[in-house]
């Protein structure tokens, strides 16, 4: 270590004395306020020779514009923000940020320099994607823009609103998701574009299970701990989370009326993994990392992701495929192969008429093959043989040109950064026609062996038990090619030239990764546990009941979470070839000591959405006063509600409740959109157990202002925002502890309740709320016993 030190140290000293470049700086030659767009590479000198004289050679950007595309790079890339488009709420979202904070920034001045409002993206649908050139830096440096900055973050959290890469929300739209599409998101994390998909499944809120789902799959077992994340924020019963190498992901079995089927999705996202070199303008350091070798490695895996995508994709569907590069061999080579291998059964779809406004370049025909040294490569014929194992022939453009032409390459599209200030971007969009050549007899689905626990217990695979899937159930033409294609290996010219089109390599053994998952147990339908819950909160007989879950085998149920009819017969069909790491929503938490108040079981936030179509009790409608109350206070006597709220709550017994609130068109100052809270009614008071970020959010909507502020000047906010802010504090903790809070609420006011003074009552109430307080420490103490059950909440602190 002493050595590393000191060459580390006089590296340093030789870049000290040697004169910096313009494009060194923070800045990259601009005012100093821009140091924060740096992201922390000001060493980095934006400059690759190799890179400028490789795109110069192929051609991707148009005469003249070569200056343009290289100052684009070297800028610092907008920031992105994309509104949850499907919640009824978005465009209270938008008008909050239109007419709020927009404003606020309107002719303001930071450290001498004009602060520029956010622009709406014109291609993006319903204003509900902006990007803007304020930094976190920037952010920081005004109350006006740290409480902009704390509305992005609160609402992120909650999610209602995504910080994501314009350029990365392009697949998602151009997959064209209807609610009964089956999706399947090939290589997910870390999440962004799977939540647009999930956003697009529900985009009715009135269908509570949308007959279609997402599977979404990663490779990386931690990555995927953060792809549940951030599935998790948009509350679905339509996403599941799987492991496993997506060039040899699984088929999957449903039962269809009683007989087995193979599961082909109607739409498949294929962005694969790639060299990024058009995320130069956030990632810095791929400046100096840069070469052609990380390209020819990534083909081959891309390929063969693209490959088991199309195999999976069901006749008449849609598979987009997309890369953050901007090169051929990772972009243009990948698709013209596998449209020449698949014989007619795929084609580029042409999708310039969709997003209007979007500026794009056609895809290219025509492209070289450059080694690291910068030896160019125009044919497969002209590589040597010791430069073979690098290069490979499907590396190369069609040299047939009618094939050529009748794939349509100039159907892709490539986002360069400077046309529209963004980063740079690969899209292919492809239709199945047919049946891949080397699938026309479709795979044989074997019969499901019977399952223990009556047919509802589902055990994740996990990495101990040597379970090993074939990914297609060869078929004899398959068999043959696969072959044929490592005879072709160390194979002459003209053998080469038919490695294009003899099919997918050989399957490979599904690998699994990471530590064994909780099992899945779908509840009996005989299970007495479920009629008290049916009885208490007046289920509609139309409730699924079948598809209510839990994440343990033995002992006492804590949690009861609930996926869609379609995931869970994926669930019980397949619960031996594939690894779920997350999927359903919690509905339900167990309230210890609950059997008195009628029902053992709480209804859970995250849930009530779903939840709610379904109930008919303990419903109490709210006025907008009476949900300011509950947001902004712990545990409010009912004396503080309104009297109409007083009525309906007094001859209600205790327990868990539903608080609803619907605008009034009449009072359009006030919110318009609906509120779903889940409460507690006790004997003396009715409190709202919401999440900090999402009791933030709905008060920030009603006008609410939440912030409170870090600075002197601004120490005399409102009592009303500093007594949010500590109300909210109490609520902090994990909602998987809320239950002691509720045994602790229960008992103190059962022994309040029998003492007549209204102020004997009040001082009581402290008492409460002081335990309350005082039982945040043993909660976080009492995180370790957390089983993983509860895993699918304890990753809230995982950012994108």
């Amino acid at each position: 270590m002493g050595r590393r030190a000191r060459d580390r140290r006089r590296r340093q000293q030789q870049q000290q004395q040697q004169p910096r470049r313009p494009q060194e700086r923070g800045d990259d030659g601009g005012a100093g306020d821009q140091a924060g767009w740096a992201g922390g590479y000001p060493e980095i000198v934006k400059e690759n020779e190799l890179f400028e004289r490789y795109y110069r050679e192929l051609g991707i950007v148009p005469d003249g514009e070569w200056d343009a595309f290289m100052a684009a790079l070297r800028e610092p890339l907008p920031a992105t923000l994309r509104i949850t488009g499907y919640r009824s709420h978005a465009k209270e979202i938008l008008h909050c940020l239109k007419e709020k904070y927009f404003k606020e920034l309107q002719d303001l001045e930071v450290d001498g320099q004009k602060v520029e409002v956010p622009q709406s993206l014109s291609w993006y649908p319903e204003e509900l994607a902006w990007h803007t050139n304020l930094s976190r830096k920037i952010l920081r440096k005004s109350p006006q823009l740290e409480k902009f900055h704390q509305f992005l973050v609160s609402e992120t959290e909650c999610g209602n609103i995504s910080r994501q890469e314009a350029v990365s929300m392009i697949p998602p739209l151009l997959l064209d998701v209807n609610p009964h599409h089956k999706i399947l998101d090939m290589c997910a994390a870390p999440g962004s574009k799977t939540a647009q998909l999930i956003e697009m499944l529900h985009a009715d809120m009135n269908v509570p299970f949308p007959k279609g789902f997402v599977i979404a799959n990663d490779v990386d077992n931690k990555r995927c701990y953060l792809l549940v994340h951030q599935a998790k924020r948009l509350n679905s019963p339509c996403i599941m989370v799987v492991n496993h190498d997506a060039s040899s992901i699984p088929n999957l079995q449903i039962d269809v009326d009683g007989r087995k089927e193979v599961l082909f999705y109607d739409r498949i996202l294929c962005d694969v993994p790639c060299s990024g070199d058009g995320t130069m303008r956030k990632n810095i350091d791929v400046w100096k990392k840069w070469t052609t070798q990380n390209s020819l490695q990534l083909h081959g895996l891309q390929l063969r992701i693209a490959t088991r995508g199309v195999e999976q994709l069901a006749e008449g569907g849609r598979m987009v495929y997309s890369t953050c590069s901007l090169n051929p061999i990772e972009n243009e080579a990948v698709i013209a192969s596998l449209l020449e291998k698949s014989q007619g059964a795929l084609e580029l779809a042409d999708v310039s008429s969709e997003l209007p406004g979007l500026k794009r370049m056609p895809g290219i025909s025509k492209w070289k093959v450059m080694l690291k040294d910068g030896q160019w490569f125009e044919e497969w014929k002209d590589v040597p043989s010791n430069r073979q194992t690098q290069v490979r022939p499907t590396m190369f453009p069609v040299k047939d040109e009618e094939k050529l032409k009748a794939m349509n390459l100039e159907r892709c599209l490539r986002i360069l950064p400077h046309h529209q200030n963004t980063g740079g971007f690969f899209v292919a969009v492809l239709m199945k026609k047919s049946p891949m050549p080397w699938n026309k007899r479709q795979p044989k689905v074997h019969q499901k062996a019977p399952q223990r626990a009556g047919d509802n217990e589902v055990t994740a695979a996990n990495s101990d038990n040597g379970c090993e899937c074939v990914t297609e159930e060869p078929t004899l033409v398959e068999n043959e090619e696969s072959k044929k294609m490592q005879e072709l290996q160390n194979s002459d010219t003209e053998q080469s030239k038919k490695e294009r089109v003899c099919g997918p390599p050989p399957s490979k053994k599904m690998k699994l990764f990471g530590f064994k998952e909780d099992p899945f147990v779908f509840l009996p339908e005989d299970d007495p546990l479920f009629l008290p819950i049916q009885k208490f909160y007046a289920l509609d007989p139309s409730f699924p009941k079948m598809n209510l879950l839990t994440r343990t085998q033995e002992g006492k149920k804590r949690q009861l979470y609930m996926v869609s009819k379609e995931l869970r017969n994926v669930l019980l069909n397949n619960s031996e070839r594939m690894k779920v790491i997350n999927t359903g929503i919690k509905v339900w938490s167990r309230n210890s000591d609950g059997e008195q108040f009628g029902c053992a079981f709480r209804l859970a936030q995250e849930g009530i959405y779903t939840l709610y179509p379904f109930i008919h009790a303990r419903i109490i409608n709210v006025c907008i006063d009476d949900v300011k109350i509950l947001l902004t206070q712990e545990n409010p006597f009912l004396s503080k509600f309104s009297s109409e709220t007083q009525k309906k709550v007094k001859d209600m017994a205790m327990g868990s409740i539903v608080l609803k609130y619907d605008p009034d068109p009449g009072k359009p100052d006030d919110l318009q959109c609906p509120i779903v809270l889940c409460g507690w009614q006790g004997k003396t008071s009715l409190r709202a157990f919401v999440p900090k970020n999402e009791r933030l959010h709905y008060l920030r909507m009603m006008g609410v202002e939440v912030f409170k502020a870090k600075r002197k000047e601004e120490e005399t906010e409102s009592k009303l925002e500093e007594e949010v802010q500590h109300r909210l504090a109490q609520t902090e903790g994990e909602m998987a502890m809320e239950d002691k809070e509720h045994d602790l609420v229960m008992k103190i006011e059962a022994e309040i309740d029998e003492e007549s003074s209204h102020s004997l009552v009040e001082g009581s109430a402290m008492e409460v709320e002081n335990k309350i307080e005082a039982l945040d420490q043993s909660t976080k103490n009492d995180n370790s016993h957390l089983s993983q059950e509860t895993k699918d909440t304890d990753e809230s602190n995982v950012k994108d």
